[in-house]
């Protein structure tokens, strides 16, 4: 390398010093370790390769505190004569990364890979002495994960199909005894929301063959493609006039089966009440009888048979009559079984 090339390389890096320092106070500084003027210019040195002098670094923290002293920035500096300056007030508090974490760590939707890279990058809006106390991260291939290495795409495939109105098509699969996914179907729908409910995203869309609306388990679609025709209109769709529900769809579907809402009454316990307003809300009636409670709901029947199911030691189903038939012929069924 030339001299007058050298030299020019070098004054481009100095014009970058006051990225540069703001890079080095998020990574290095917090409350506990701030920086003094000469600890930031030999980070610069050290990361960077930028040679600068202590007065420059004092110009450049001027001009910070002068872009972060504004009223509502989410980044505050914080400098003392004596110890040094430090990032007192970051975009993500720890605690709020570590609920992100956290909440990508139980996504079941995403794989072990992209769980990984997803937390790398939280853990990059902290400094480096937040990383080691998110020791969890080291076991994100422990969790329960998809390997369906498309997820990711489809999500940006659904969002540009609703956006452009177009229709979609897919391989739904399911998973077999080999523990790997194979076809079962390859429906086109309309896309019209993602949805995302215990712990798993799925895609809410009307299947224009069945003229049905269905709920597809995002990590369960391959091989996603746009296709040229226009979505159907969601206020088309039978039970969907009025467009969207987000409430009844949270409240009446506990599992996503797109069965007809129906009103369903039943008896609880009083010792899984707490577990009755955490799946359904409290926009329920529940009605004190001597001992236990009435419970009634605009539900989907299928998800409220396997829902009841599962509380069936506390929980007895008055209404409608059909349901209740279908859970004693499911309970018969399975009582043979064990006998």
């Amino acid at each position: 390398m030339d001299k007058k090339h050298l030299e020019l390389t070098m004054e481009e890096s100095k014009k970058l010093a006051l990225l540069r320092i703001l890079h080095i106070l998020q990574k290095y500084s917090d409350e506990a370790h701030p920086l003094t003027q000469d600890n930031i210019v030999e980070y610069l040195h050290k990361d960077y390769g930028i040679e600068v002098e202590r007065k420059v670094v004092g110009r450049q923290l001027a001009l910070l505190h002068e872009a972060y002293d504004a009223i509502n920035s989410s980044i505050v500096l914080t400098s003392d004569p004596r110890k040094g300056t430090y990032i007192e007030q970051r975009e993500f508090e720890d605690s709020e990364l570590r609920l992100l974490i956290d909440g990508v760590l139980s996504s079941r939707h995403i794989t072990a890979k992209h769980s990984k890279d997803l937390i790398e990058k939280l853990c990059a809006q902290s400094n480096q002495y937040f990383r080691p106390r998110v020791k969890n991260i080291y076991s994100v291939n422990d969790w329960n994960k998809t390997d369906n290495m498309s997820v990711f795409l489809n999500i940006e495939l659904v969002d540009e199909a609703i956006e452009s109105g177009k229709q979609i098509k897919f391989v739904y699969n399911k998973y077999g005894a080999d523990k790997k996914l194979h076809k079962t179907s390859n429906p086109r729908v309309s896309p019209y929301q993602l949805i995302l409910h215990n712990q798993r995203y799925y895609l809410m869309a009307r299947h224009e063959r069945f003229e049905q609306m269905h709920f597809y388990r995002l990590d369960r679609i391959t091989n996603m493609e746009i296709v040229e025709q226009p979505l159907t209109n969601i206020r088309e769709v039978e039970g969907y006039k009025s467009g969207i529900d987000y409430k009844k769809i949270s409240s009446g579907l506990p599992y996503m089966f797109a069965d007809k809402l129906e009103y369903v009454e039943f008896l609880a316990d009083e010792s899984v009440l707490d577990q009755v307003v955490d799946w359904f809300g409290k926009d329920i009636k529940i009605e004190d009888i001597g001992g236990r409670y009435n419970v009634s709901l605009l539900a989907s029947p299928t998800a409220m048979e396997y829902w009841a199911l599962q509380y069936v030691k506390s929980v007895e189903v008055i209404a409608p009559k059909s349901l209740r038939e279908r859970i004693k012929e499911t309970l018969d069924s399975g009582v043979k079984k064990y006998d």
